[in-house]
């Protein structure tokens, strides 16, 4: 088997393990939790003949490695479970929020790639200057305020004082683009202040890293200047950290907004997923979490699978 292909192979059954031992972890979080998910349900008033047969209607009398299995061959199968507090459809629900998620990731992720990217490439240019140490000092700034400090203060200053955008980031299917771009730019934005800082510093190494390669110091004797070494040589061979560095932030926009849905109330997976967790609705949280767990294990597959691809040594092996 050629060698590129043995570590796709290897790197997508890693992937499927991983997604397994998160599923099992999942399930076992959720039934540990403290109290009784029967009691919950019909209240303190319940009678025992009543608790009894919901929770045998539930299966919750099954032995825990039966209700694994059973939910699990179900999640597989897309389907995802009834919704304990409403009688919904879980998948059916979760698709909407999920979409809502997306895109506000994607809108995120639209801005600070390419602004990581040139922030990168400019603190590369201008390096050990002061707008290397500008860029550097903002934007660390930036990743050490807590998301909803962040949220907070934009709220108060753009939103309440200076009234540009709402507070409330609400989306409907019937707004246009324009109003949807308008209610979620600031919870956009706090996103891509968090997830900036990483993407540019590491874009910096990576491009620092392969400066100090022999080509480039050839690029350098034959008179090219700075900009043209880092656009033409330099960059394209920091491609693979780079696009490690952006699909692992990429994957905490689509995981990691549950802070920022909350405080913009924002009707995403996030703020869906804290509404039934307060409400002990465990079919609803084993859902939420078996999605962002598949969603942040792929994100990292495809990253390790262009890595794979864009080292020309594994492309071209003697």
């Amino acid at each position: 088997m050629h060698p590129i292909l043995k570590l796709l192979v290897q790197r997508i059954a890693l992937s499927l393990l991983l997604l397994l031992a998160a599923s099992a972890m999942i399930f076992i979080g959720t039934q540990i939790l403290p109290g009784d998910v029967a009691q919950s349900i019909l209240g303190q008033s319940a009678t025992p003949e009543a608790l009894a047969n919901l929770r045998t209607e539930l299966g919750l009398n099954d032995p825990p490695i039966t209700r694994y299995f059973n939910w699990l061959f179900s999640a597989m199968q897309g389907d995802l479970g009834t919704a304990l507090t409403n009688g919904r459809d879980i998948a059916e629900s979760l698709g909407a929020r999920l979409k809502n998620t997306m895109f506000l990731a994607f809108w995120a992720a639209v801005i600070s790639v390419p602004l990581a990217i040139f922030l990168g490439l400019l603190a590369v240019r201008y390096q050990n200057r002061w707008p290397d140490k500008l860029i550097s000092a903002v934007t660390l700034t930036s990743i050490s305020i807590p998301e909803f400090l962040i949220g907070y203060v934009l709220m108060y200053f753009i939103s309440v004082k200076m009234g540009w955008f709402t507070s409330v980031s609400t989306i409907y299917d019937s707004m246009s683009l324009g109003e949807k771009l308008n209610a979620i730019a600031l919870p956009v934005t706090v996103l891509t202040l968090v997830v900036l800082a990483h993407m540019m510093r590491m874009t910096r190494a990576a491009i620092l890293n392969v400066m100090q390669s022999a080509y480039i110091e050839t690029a350098e004797l034959k008179g090219l200047s700075m900009f043209n070494i880092i656009r033409k040589h330099a960059f394209p061979n920091a491609i693979a950290p780079i696009v490690n560095v952006v699909m692992l932030n990429l994957a905490y926009l689509v995981v990691g907004v549950v802070v920022v849905e909350v405080v913009f109330v924002y009707p995403g997976m996030g703020q869906y997923l804290v509404d039934h967790v307060s409400k002990r609705d465990v079919p609803v949280v084993q859902a939420c979490g078996l999605i962002f767990a598949a969603v942040y294990i792929g994100l990292n597959m495809i990253a390790d699978i262009v890595s794979i691809l864009a080292n020309p040594r594994l492309r071209h092996p003697k």
